[in-house]
């Protein structure tokens, strides 16, 4: 192997030099049982943190309309409650966010179901710690679903 193709390996990384090997790992979601594309089938990262980023937006948005003085900086200490509460008491009782249901996205439970109230919670707080919805498997699903046991599914 001469320096190049050593390079190109270390800049695509393991996933593409295993593919090129031969190694099938199938689709996003193939694993769990997931359809490829359509309803059912696994969020995409862009659709997820789009809808995270309007979900923020929101909490933001009532935090300061909240306050009657309009202070910002308090505003900014009380978006994270807000957003907790909001997405907690939404995902429990729905299974959707307002940012989730304008990109199209839903919770379950990895058979399908609603995700249960102790299970909303737990995945909420996680997401709120930033670290576990950080990290991802080859599925796309962060670490605070895995702990929970649900899933970002399309509608």
């Amino acid at each position: 192997m001469d320096s190049r193709e050593a390079l190109g390996s270390w800049l695509e990384g393991p996933k593409a030099v295993a593919e090129r090997m031969g190694a099938d790992f199938g689709y996003r979601g193939e694993r769990l049982g997931r359809p490829q594309s359509g309803p059912g089938s696994l969020a995409g990262p862009g659709r997820r943190i789009g809808a995270l980023f309007v979900d923020g937006w929101l909490a933001s948005l009532i935090a300061y309309g909240a306050l009657a003085h309009g202070d910002l900086q308090r505003a900014n200490l009380l978006s994270l409650p807000v957003f907790f509460a909001v997405s907690a008491i939404l995902l429990a009782t729905s299974g959707t966010t307002f940012g989730k249901r304008l990109f199209g996205l839903r919770v379950v439970r990895l058979d399908g179901t609603r995700a249960t109230i102790p299970q909303a919670l737990l995945r909420t707080v996680l997401l709120c710690l930033v670290v576990p919805a950080a990290v991802w498997d080859r599925d796309t699903r962060g670490l605070h679903d895995k702990a929970v046991g649900t899933v970002e599914v399309r509608i």
